[in-house]
């Protein structure tokens, strides 16, 4: 059978290695062998290792097989994947696919989806990808050190029919690191009640400011991701009259004008532009009020040979996401808020930090051992809308496991509808969203900023 073959994305020569991806008939784990005549697309192994993230130092991460860029996975719209995930770190952990419509059993959330992969054990994932677009995979226990040390990835589903872009992964995340490369604490407890704790070194696919070639003359496609535990990006790129192809993996449709779209943690967003003649160079900023901080640049290039992207953008095809009934859809209240209370000790004597709460309520002993009540029960196949307000003066990006919701109206900004799994509540916002809950379990509704979410921002609906 045919093998897959892999290409570089957007590293400028240094590329993301990872077990190569077969037909189901031919994966095998990286050794060669079946485990008890299991067959997997990809291995992935959870242990540590070392980057340089800080020019001329190494610093040591926790990486999803030991390195990162993390393995870029990819799968098929509609194909089935299958994934072993080993857990050589001497904590648990899991896989949360973020955003990806999936079954529950296979979502990663410790106790409310599956049990905690511990230290030494391994755990399949197996499901089918529906949705085509961009998503990232990371784990969804001691998310501060885990993620904030490097565990997140990209997952590309790759759309039915091949797009005639070249694509370009944007992977932007912070670390909170020194001059020599040494991790300062990743989290600040006055810094967690407001914004969260901000990295200091900012990287594009694991470098700082690098240069990235294009083809020139083509369609390309930049799959921008903010893999971060806490920042907000705004990215701005000028010139070529770029056009937003997808928000949050879902297609825009048609594709829009470009405009600054600000991604929180989780966020994600896919930009088409027609690449100028060779020797040019252009800049990707994070806008920062009136100035642009510099994340990357690209450079057109001649193609060795040509490549047969189209030199043209067009949009992308849609996904089968339920049209939610909103002349019959039963109407939802969530209410994310600051408590302000006191924070009482743990057996240890540390503090148990609290400061969020949704629906006047906190996460139940900040941890997923202790689940408490779902923030509502949903049934199945039915229409709802959502009015979130944001009744704080701090950024939170709402995200919801498993299902995909339509952006309806904010009070903040002029709303075109559209798609997503993770929405942007700007200080004091009320927004509306609507969805149709049609696929049932358990679902994490939390903020990903990290630190909001273990400190009290997070509850999860119920689809029964």
């Amino acid at each position: 059978m045919k093998r897959r073959q892999f290409v570089k994305h957007g590293l400028s020569g240094a590329a993301l290695t990872c077990l190569p991806r077969f037909s189901l008939a031919m994966a095998t784990p990286p050794n060669g062998d079946s485990d008890n005549g299991e067959r997997y697309d990809y291995v992935l192994r959870a242990e540590r290792g070392s980057a340089t993230l800080v020019p001329g130092k190494q610093s040591e991460i926790l990486g999803f097989n030991g390195q990162f860029p993390a393995p870029t996975i990819r799968v098929r719209q509609g194909e089935r994947l299958r994934l072993r995930f080993e857990n050589h770190l001497d904590e648990a952990s899991t896989i949360h696919w973020h955003g990806i419509r999936i079954d529950n059993a296979m979502d990663g959330v410790p106790v409310l989806s599956q049990a905690p992969v511990q230290p030494g054990e391994s755990f399949l994932y197996d499901f089918v990808c529906p949705d085509a677009g961009t998503f990232w995979y990371h784990p969804h226990i001691n998310s501060i050190r885990q993620l904030g040390m490097g565990m997140v990835g990209v997952l590309i589903v790759e759309e039915r029919e091949p797009q005639p872009y070249h694509e370009v992964i944007i992977g932007l995340k912070d670390w909170r690191l020194d001059k020599n490369g040494d991790y300062l604490p990743l989290s600040i407890p006055r810094e967690a009640f407001r914004d969260g704790t901000l990295g200091t070194v900012n990287t594009v696919n694991g470098r700082q400011q690098p240069t990235i070639d294009i083809p020139a003359n083509q369609a390309t496609r930049l799959r921008v991701l903010n893999m971060d535990n806490t920042r907000v990006y705004r990215p701005r790129l000028d010139g070529n009259s770029p056009r937003i192809l997808a928000l949050d993996g879902s297609p825009v449709i048609p594709h829009r004008p470009f405009e600054v779209t600000p991604l929180g943690a989780g966020m994600r967003m896919d930009l088409g532009f027609v690449a100028p003649e060779p020797g040019k160079e252009f800049v990707l900023y994070d806008q920062k009020g009136r100035f642009g901080v510099e994340l990357c640049r690209l450079r057109t290039v001649d193609s060795k040979p040509p490549t047969p992207q189209a030199n043209t953008v067009t949009s992308l095809p849609p996904n089968p996401i339920a049209i939610p009934n909103l002349e019959q859809a039963e109407l939802l209240r969530f209410v994310f808020e600051w408590q302000g209370a006191l924070s009482p000790l743990d057996q240890e004597g540390n503090a148990d930090h609290s400061f969020w709460l949704i629906n006047r309520r906190a996460w139940g002993s900040h941890g997923h051992h202790s689940l408490p009540e779902p923030l509502a029960t949903l049934s199945l196949g039915k229409s709802y809308i959502a009015e979130l307000h944001n009744a704080t003066p701090h950024t939170h990006p709402i995200h919801l496991h498993g299902l995909i919701f339509t952006v309806l109206s904010s009070n903040k900004r002029k709303v075109n509808p559209y798609q997503s799994d993770t929405i942007l509540l700007e200080k004091n916002e009320r927004a509306r969203i609507a969805f149709v809950a049609d696929n049932p379990g358990r679902w994490m509704f939390h903020c990903h900023v990290i630190e909001h979410m273990k400190t009290g921002l997070m509850g999860y609906i119920t689809v029964t």
